[in-house]
């Protein structure tokens, strides 16, 4: 690679819990000679994907190419942050082959892409294409897909409701950015399952858009990288429910970080954020805890009232701390009531 040829970067983006962190390990494992960096984007000011990512940091993608932003939308930090770290990277001693960026799962892309026209970094890099992963078993039970015949029902009634969710807008605009998608968690999901997430991707698409199925994030990289989309040139293409708009708000959703002390019962915490779910609405749990008597700290991942926990590594010298991040549509977040459910997770 020249100086003179442009970085090309992939934008990763899919709901909460659609696998991108588990994707990005999978390319940093199997770059294909390539020499990785990785940005990633959290909701919320607790930085758990990023820390993942940095556990498998080696030659091809060293720590220091492993970058954060945790303090706001990816897409409105453009000047203060966004720029800068794109630069950062570009400046490294030994500049990266290929760019991976990681949106917040509340992402729009669109507002990213637009991005890669500031002149500072136009000239130096592309967007090579959009990877939008969508959880199979989530769309096949039609959690994102809005019931159109009922929606249209309710207009007839008051045609001055919108009964869009802020989630579907969400979904819909990241397959409408998207070059493609990865149907993730397949193996949850089966065939049947399968076969109704793609025709609901596929209804929902602008355009038509190749569709794999991934088990783990394991996807040949020469499928996901390298696809010379420049992106960045055909946004007409990719339509959006907030085209015309000047700015986007995240204030339909929120987040609260809980501590906890060392926990005896993964199970029973596991049963206590499931409760969450079904309860209050939480769309998302991740963290690291103590367990007592274990010397591997536990990551805890909960999308809905599927939750999941493993030991990861150990905690060293590192403080042994229980911290949770909870994300959820703004009126669900009740910081006090999330905190006694999991608290009560804790023996006494």
């Amino acid at each position: 690679m020249t100086d003179l040829t442009k970085i090309p970067v992939t934008v990763i983006t899919g709901f909460l819990g659609a696998g991108k962190t588990t994707l990005i390990r999978h390319l940093m494992q199997n770059p294909q000679g390539r020499r990785l960096a990785v940005l990633v984007n959290e909701f919320g000011t607790m930085g758990v994907d990023g820390d993942i990512l940095k556990g498998c940091a080696d030659a091809n993608c060293p720590a220091e190419n492993i970058l954060e932003l945790s303090n706001g939308c990816i897409c409105c930090t453009v000047a203060d942050d966004f720029i800068p770290t794109l630069e950062r990277l570009m400046a490294m001693p030994v500049r990266p082959d290929h760019i991976l960026i990681e949106t917040s799962g509340l992402a729009l892309p669109k507002p990213l892409l637009k991005a890669f026209d500031w002149p500072a970094i136009r000239s130096r890099i592309t967007v090579d294409g959009v990877i939008a992963l969508a959880d199979a078993e989530a769309v096949a039970a039609g959690r994102f897909a809005p019931d159109a015949a009922a929606v249209a029902a309710q207009r007839e009634a008051d045609d001055g409701l919108d009964h869009d969710t802020p989630l579907s807008e969400v979904f819909e605009d990241q397959i409408a950015c998207a070059d493609l998608v990865l149907l993730t968690k397949a193996d949850l999901a089966g065939p049947d399952g399968i076969a109704a997430a793609r025709a609901a991707i596929e209804a929902e698409a602008p355009r038509p858009l190749p569709i794999l199925t991934v088990t783990e994030g394991a996807v040949d990289p020469r499928l996901v990288l390298g696809l010379g989309a420049a992106a960045e040139d055909d946004l007409a293409a990719r339509p959006s429910h907030h085209d015309g708009a000047e700015d986007h708000e995240h204030e339909d959703f929120d987040s609260v970080v809980i501590d906890l002390p060392e926990i005896d019962d993964p199970e029973m915490l596991a049963s206590a954020i499931a409760r969450l779910a079904r309860d209050q609405g939480i769309l998302r749990v991740k963290g690291h805890v103590a367990v007592t008597g274990k010397p591997m700290r536990l990551l805890v991942q909960a999308v809905g009232a599927r939750v999941r926990h493993q030991y990861d590594r150990p905690w060293g010298a590192a403080p042994r701390l229980s911290r949770l991040v909870v994300i959820a549509e703004h009126d669900a977040v009740d910081a006090a009531a999330i905190r006694s459910v999991l608290h009560g997770a804790v023996p006494a």
